[in-house]
């Protein structure tokens, strides 16, 4: 690729601002950061560093690493990257996000560290991640960090927003997490848009193998999602109802994915794409009142219609939002976290009307809760297409189309290296030619 080799070529530009990043976090940390000191002596919520929401945070942390990572391989020619930055992506957030959500809760000048924060850390990073599903193979290693610490940092304002003032619900994050990752990616991605890329990329497609590689990911997604709905729930029968709700909502929308997947193939197969991603929709759609009485029946329908919106949104909405709307969304986060996340937004709402059980101390508002929703949206528009524009500079290292959703263009992939040992370049042989 001689004529992008510039604008690609991340020796400095990317290694430069991964460093100058990491001194500034841990300049940062040293001024900020420290360990909850705990008083054995004193009992109560604020004298614990939670250190029984440790097995919790480890399904959490498998979900951002392995789960998301997972989930994004099945481009046939792309799973370095998608495995490999999410990580990145994720070591970076996990650290700005516990900065971000920390300022807000400052004690005496300083950020204290729990188990606890350290699952909201991750909690921030899958916002990221999320949105990149929708920029995946188009986009840089250099605007992904840049993105992610723009995107951590109106996430954590919103977040604020939305459960300190408003005082709503949002235990598993269907509003906060999924729809605002969801809706900021798809902002950016319409600021980001290629006409090149608008009938397609012959490398925008799955293998047999990449497409099980990236059901590694929807199976540990599905099995941990329930860690990830309750982990911050209230202890008690909140933890518990959070647990229980989501684990049936899954077990309903993956039956329902799978009947639809048949339904809507005119032969009547099933689709490895609704598989891989449809099946998860009950987990965030659930989120919003995953710890409210709603009963296993309330959350088995929430995961019922879930299935429902996103095997139709990738049969029928994605095509719409990359021909009308100009929205390339690689891989459909619309249908996955973005619909979905509005479902458990409604259904947050519906349960505050009828005013089903809920965590002592902590009234749940119809009105809080629809307000929760639509600044989540507003924030997330408005700060997406903020963020498009700034990645959209020429100089972040953004690929041509032609080598768009491409390993090689930013890894060292072995085929192609060999290929280049066992094949010359054209130049290569025309200099052996005058030698001779």
């Amino acid at each position: 690729m001689p004529s992008s080799s510039f604008s690609t070529n991340m020796r400095l530009k990317f290694s430069v601002l991964a460093i100058v990043l990491e001194v500034i976090l841990i300049a940062l940390f040293g001024i900020f950061v420290r360990y909850k000191e705990v008083n054995i002596y004193l009992l109560g919520e604020d004298q614990t560093v939670h250190i029984e929401l440790y097995p919790f945070f480890q399904d959490v942390h498998v979900m951002i690493f392995v789960g998301f990572g997972f989930l994004m391989t099945f481009l046939k020619k792309y799973g370095f990257t998608s495995v490999g930055i999410n990580m990145l992506i994720a070591a970076v957030g996990l650290q700005w996000g516990t900065l971000m959500q920390g300022f807000w809760h400052m004690k005496r000048g300083e950020i204290h560290v729990t188990v606890k924060s350290m699952i909201n850390a991750d909690f921030s990073t899958a916002t990221v991640l999320i949105s990149f599903g929708a920029l995946l193979g188009k986009t840089s290693p250099v605007q992904m960090m840049i993105l992610a610490i723009l995107e951590i940092t109106l996430f954590s304002c919103n977040e604020y927003l939305v459960v300190d003032v408003l005082k709503a619900t949002d235990t598993g994050a269907s509003m906060t997490i999924h729809a605002f990752g969801a809706y900021f990616g798809l902002a950016v991605a319409r600021v980001l848009y290629r006409p090149g890329l608008k009938k397609g990329h012959e490398n925008e497609g799955s293998s047999y193998h990449s497409d099980m590689f990236a059901m590694i990911g929807t199976l540990f997604l599905w099995l941990f999602w329930p860690s990830f709905n309750s982990a911050i729930a209230a202890p008690g029968d909140p933890q518990y109802r959070a647990i229980v709700n989501t684990y049936f909502s899954l077990a309903a929308c993956t039956v329902t994915a799978f009947a639809f997947s048949s339904l809507t193939e005119h032969r009547g197969k099933f689709d490895m794409v609704h598989i891989q991603n449809a099946t998860l929709a009950g987990g965030v759609a659930v989120g919003s009142c995953a710890d409210l009485g709603i009963q296993s029946f309330g959350a088995m329908l929430i995961g019922f219609v879930a299935a429902i919106i996103s095997v139709i949104g990738f049969k029928f909405l994605t095509p719409f939002f990359a021909s009308y709307l100009k929205i390339q969304d690689t891989c459909g986060v619309h249908n996955l976290h973005g619909l979905p996340g509005l479902l458990g937004g409604i259904a947050s709402i519906i349960a505050a009307a009828v005013k089903v059980e809920h965590a002592p101390f902590h009234p749940v508002s119809p009105g809080m809760q629809a307000a929760a929703l639509g600044c989540t949206l507003g924030i997330a528009l408005i700060g997406g297409a903020f963020a498009g524009l700034i990645l959209n500079l020429p100089f972040l290292g953004q690929a041509p189309d032609q080598n768009c959703y491409n390993d090689s263009v930013y890894w060292e992939v072995p085929e192609e290296t060999k290929q280049l040992v066992e094949m010359p370049s054209e130049q290569d042989t025309q200099r052996f030619n005058i030698n001779m």
